[in-house]
Formats: C-alpha cells, structure tokens, sequence
C-alpha cells in the first residue's frame, strides 16, 4: 500500500510540475524582473542490491536494498526563484521538495549578487548568503544538476553533501577578444563539520544534494557503536567561531575550454566542540578542465585533501582522500546527447586505537542517454557501476569488496 501511495504522489507531482510550465512569469517594471524556473523529477529505478547509505548502509548510490524490487521514486521537486534589480543586483533563492529530507521544503541556495556594468574588459562581482562553493565544471543545469547524467561523481557527490558558502564570494574577470581570466576568493563559515561523511561513511555517487535546514545519516555500522540508530550529523553549523576561505583562478578559451584550480580550507579546530558536535578540519585541491570539439565535450576533475579531527588528547582521526573522473559527451540532433564517465576514489585513515580502519578504494563506471523532445521535458536514462572495498563491511557482516549497480529512468517536467 506504502508504494501505491508513493506511486500515485509521484505522479501527481509530476503532473503538477507540467501544467505549472504555464504559471511562469517574468515582470518588468521600474527596471525590476521576477521569475520562477524549476522541475519535477519522476524516478524509475532498478536499485543495487547494497542496503543504501540513505538507510544505514555501506551501499555507493541512491538507491539500493537486498531485494532489488524496482521502484517510481519522486527524485525532487525544485524551484528557483530570481528577483533581477537594476542591471546590477541579483537576489536568488532556490527551495526543494524531497521525500527524504528532514522538513517538508528546504533551502539548497539564497545569496545576492551584485555586478555592476562594465563597458572595459575589466570586470567585477561579489556575492553573499548561501551557495554552493565554485568548484563543479559538471554539475551546471538548474538545480544543481548535471546536464549529462542522472548521477555526478564521487567528487561533485561530495561538493553538494558537505559544502556550502554561508558568507561572501569576489570575483575580477580580464575579458579578451577570445579569452576570459578570472580571479575570485571567498570567505565563510558555518561549514565545520565537512569531512566527517567522507571519513566515517566514505565516497557516494547520487544526485541527493543536502538542503540548509537537512542533515546527513551517518552508517548504522558506525552509529551503533557509540550512538542509538539512525543517527544524523548537522552539516551547516559553526563550532570555533573561526572563518574558512577558498581561492582560485580560472582560464576559458572561447569554442575550446577552460581550465581552473582551487584551494578550499575550512580552518576548523579539531578540538572544539559545540551541540556534541566536533568541528573536523578539512582542506583540498581541486583542478578541472572541459574541452569542446564540434559536438564532443570533455570534462576532467581531480581533488586531494584531508580532513582531521581530534576531540580529546587520546583520540585523533586523520583522512586523507582523492579522487578523480573523466566524462566524454556528445551532442546529437533532434535533442539527443549521450554520456560516459569514469572515475576513481579513495580515503586512508589513520587514528588513534584499535578500531576497525575506515579506508577505502573503488571505482565507478556511469552511463547515459538524454532525449529533450522540447523545452518543458527531459528523459534520462542512465546506468551506474560501483566496486569498491572498505573494511567497514565486514561489521555488517557483508565482504568488505562489492560491487553494485543501479539503473534509473528519469522523466524531468520543467516550468
């Protein structure tokens, strides 16, 4: 009966989020614009036979359970709202129904941005609130989404897990002829927990982005030796009272590509604490690089960094972590466009005590088709292959290698 109810929501949603194209609206007056873009997203899914991490499992992906009975799954319901002011001020804020998130509508994004008209090839911008941090050469569409895949990888998984800016972003841009430079740096907090997902649960690959008022379910294999079960970890909490940065440059060739390094630091503590709450210190690299040729695209990003925390002088927890992927794309006529991607990770803890270690290594392979019929729908169809090992299994009963797949068709309903 549950799963008839589920079936008739999504469908209704799905519904809705068509006949809402209609309700779109764009006004102009005394040089001020509002507007409204989003979608709904109605799921198929062929899940891993891995219990999910969604549920307390050590599963990679979104979906998964021993059984694997095939689902219709409400991936989201997301909205995106923009007031335009003048030709310089922008004020966003994007809100997001899913059925797994702790209240019934969440925030992922609300920042406003100024950037004032230049005419020279100099020009500036800065912005402030809530954002995801610029590091994603993937993940582009509305909604944070990927316009190739269902599913980002591990690394952009990561991004939209733990990070967000909660504080201010600037950015100067050099404008050539057929290149454009950019500069930018950011300063924030509120983000002293990132890195305790990567250390105790490992990489994931889904497209589940954690909203401001979420938080994250942390392994039933690691809750239950210390805590009752479920247990979640807020994301988005200050601990030190410290601010975190981020820096990075950018270069973009027009028809060609562009290429771009950052360095992100969050600057937390180890050692303080706040609402039973340690702050982990965590900083990485990341690099990136997309190529056009004709109708191909290639995307290619790594990261490497740590994260450390240490909540009492007998105890400490370093992890380091990396990852890379490369995705080929290819534009087709009629609104097709197809996608393959492949990927590597893995984390090395080192701590304090004789508890099991909590490394790990795998890779992944993902696949997809997209079809846009037209501007209101999008179909995906897409196929994800996991391996990897972590000892963390074994405490589940289950051998630390596995290897899982979940294929999952995506009808998305713009407005």
């Amino acid at each position: 009966m549950r799963d008839v109810r589920i079936t008739l929501l999504t469908l209704t949603f799905a519904c809705l989020g068509h006949a809402a194209q209609s309700a779109t609206f764009d006004l102009g007056f005394a040089n001020v614009s509002v507007g409204v873009d989003g979608y709904a997203d109605l799921r198929a899914v062929l899940p891993s036979d891995q219990t999910s991490w969604m549920k307390g499992g050590l599963g990679k992906l979104r979906y998964g359970n021993k059984s694997q009975t095939p689902q219709l799954r409400l991936g989201e319901i997301f909205a995106e709202g923009y007031m335009q002011l003048g030709g310089s001020l922008l004020a966003v804020a994007t809100a997001r129904i899913e059925p797994s998130q702790k209240t019934f509508v969440d925030f992922t994004e609300a920042y406003l941005r100024y950037r004032p008209v230049s005419l020279s090839r100099w020009r500036w911008s800065m912005r402030g609130g809530a954002f995801f941090p610029p590091v994603s050469l993937e993940n582009t569409d509305i909604g944070w989404a990927s316009p190739w895949t269902i599913t980002p990888s591990a690394i952009n998984t990561w991004v939209g897990e733990e990070l967000r800016i909660i504080g201010g972003e600037g950015r100067i841009e050099w404008r050539g002829d057929s290149r454009t430079i950019s500069v930018l740096g950011g300063v924030y907090g509120w983000n002293d927990p990132t890195g305790i997902l990567l250390a105790d649960r490992g990489w994931a690959l889904h497209d589940r982005v954690t909203g401001l008022l979420d938080r994250l379910r942390l392994p039933d294999a690691w809750a239950r030796r210390r805590n009752p079960v479920p247990f979640h970890t807020p994301e988005f909490l200050e601990i030190d009272d410290r601010a975190g940065w981020y820096a990075g440059i950018s270069w973009e060739e027009t028809g060609i590509g562009r290429i771009e390094f950052l360095r992100y630091d969050n600057e937390a503590d180890p050692r303080a604490e706040r609402s039973q709450v340690v702050a982990w210190e965590t900083d990485f690299w990341s690099a990136g690089a997309t190529v056009e040729f004709r109708d191909f695209v290639a995307i290619a990003q790594g990261m490497r960094g740590r994260t450390f925390f240490q909540p009492s002088p007998f105890f400490f927890s370093l992890t380091n972590f990396e990852s890379a992927f490369f995705l080929l794309g290819r534009h087709f006529g009629n609104g097709w466009r197809v996608a393959g991607r492949a990927e590597v990770f893995s984390t090395n803890e080192v701590r304090s005590g004789s508890s099991i270690n909590l490394s790990e290594h795998g890779h992944a392979i993902t696949a997809a088709v997209n079809w846009l019929p037209n501007d209101w729908l999008r179909l995906t169809g897409e196929v994800a292959h996991v391996v990897s090992t972590r000892r963390q299994r074994i405490l589940e009963g289950i051998a630390a290698h596995q290897a899982e797949t979940q294929a999952q068709l995506s009808a998305k309903v713009y407005f």
